[in-house]
């Protein structure tokens, strides 16, 4: 059992540090007070660079690299700044790999291929109003009527939601109830009768295009059908990869608070020394270094025993689970080794509580990860509805 990256993966972090800390990190403050996020300019530099498409097959303009290569990217990224880290997410073990695995030949030429080039972002749609972690209670439907589906309802809380040129979005087909009445499609932006709602005001994630998607008679041609009626299974599976990478993104937030608590304790000086003199202090950043190597240890597993398909939906929960919470306990305690400073929004750590405490939230919460995870445990579905 190697748990030692590989050389090649061990370059690939370092030259992604490189250029976020370059290209990124001097730009983050000015994303974070304005709001405003170029992400098209981004995205065209990110393609430039090499790492948007990851892990998609060269044929279709990717990189051809590994699942776990993509989610070390997107740790990395997310250390410098969660803002650039979304293109790298997205098209790379966000909804572009239900497209990946499930799509038709047509359907990747088109949205593998424009991800890879950077010339297009694909969301994803799960949530509604009333449906969170009951997904299988979700309402918004596709009803075929010849050669497209007419979908009316409306998607909740959705990253780039507004500004992604094509979203995979869960329906229920038809009357059906409960997950056998669920699949999955491909709607482009531009479709008739998909409007957004307003800009979400959020605690953090500043700079993050977050809308509503609202179906009213939306037409759709038949051969954006990507999931099945009854696919809600497969649908669930790639979520699994994406839960891997949100718990990247925890990953690399949770490294930047250890580093800014680090930095700090070296230079503030009470009582006539470094706080780090201090053991109270040393337990702090013992205790987040622990935490945040268990959830690395966590997240690297499940990714890497899923090879180039989908993590283990108990590996990819126990990931999540973990590293969510993590996250939120190594950000608290780098605002308590800052101090008053901590509640600065001159020092990063402010910034990082605040953003720490959504990934606990997206693409399932820690409650549902636990539930899961007790389920695979013992063998037994456990029906909350009933």
């Amino acid at each position: 059992m190697d748990f030692q990256l590989t050389e090649a993966q061990k370059m690939l972090k370092q030259n992604i540090g490189e250029v976020a800390e370059k290209e990124f990190k001097p730009k983050v403050d000015e994303w974070e007070i304005s709001g405003k996020f170029p992400s098209e300019e981004v995205m065209k530099r990110l393609a430039e660079l090499g790492f948007l498409g990851i892990p998609l097959p060269v044929e279709y303009g990717g990189q051809g690299r590994s699942n776990l290569d993509c989610i070390l990217a997107v740790e990395e990224f997310a250390r410098v700044s969660l803002l650039a880290t979304w293109p790298v997410f997205e098209a790379g073990v966000g909804p572009i790999k239900a497209i990946e695995h499930f799509g038709t030949e047509e359907q990747k030429r088109k949205y593998l291929t424009a991800a890879s080039r950077g010339e297009m972002e694909i969301a994803i749609g799960v949530t509604e109003p009333e449906s969170g972690s009951a997904a299988t209670d979700m309402t918004t439907q596709a009803i075929l009527d010849g050669d497209r589906y007419v979908v009316n309802g409306v998607k909740h809380f959705i990253i780039t939601g507004g500004k992604a040129g094509a979203y995979v979005v869960w329906l229920r087909f038809g009357e059906e109830k409960g997950a056998r009445g669920i699949g999955g499609l491909i709607v482009d932006s531009g479709s008739p009768g998909l409007s957004f709602g307003k800009q979400e005001r959020l605690m953090g994630l500043n700079g993050v295009d977050m809308h509503d998607l609202i179906f009213n008679n939306c037409q759709v041609p038949r051969e954006n059908l990507l999931v099945e009626q009854g696919g809600f299974g497969k649908l669930m599976s790639a979520l699994d990869l994406q839960r891997c990478g949100n718990a990247a993104v925890s990953l690399g937030i949770a490294q930047a608070a250890l580093d800014e608590a680090m930095k700090y304790s070296q230079q503030r000086k009470q009582f006539g020394k470094d706080i780090c003199e201090f053991q109270a202090i040393q337990f702090l950043l013992a205790d987040m270094l622990m935490n945040l190597e268990a959830a690395r240890l966590l997240v690297y597993r499940a990714v890497a025993n899923g090879g180039e398909g989908f993590p283990s939906r108990l590996e990819a929960s126990m990931a999540k689970c973990f590293a969510n919470d993590m996250v939120v306990e190594v950000a608290g305690a780098a605002f308590k080794v800052h101090g008053a400073y901590g509640y600065s929004k001159d020092y990063p750590v402010e910034r990082l509580l605040r953003d720490s405490w959504a990934w606990g939230v997206a693409a399932g919460t820690t409650q549902m990860q636990r539930v899961t995870i007790a389920s695979v445990m013992l063998r037994r579905r456990f029906d909350q509805s009933r």
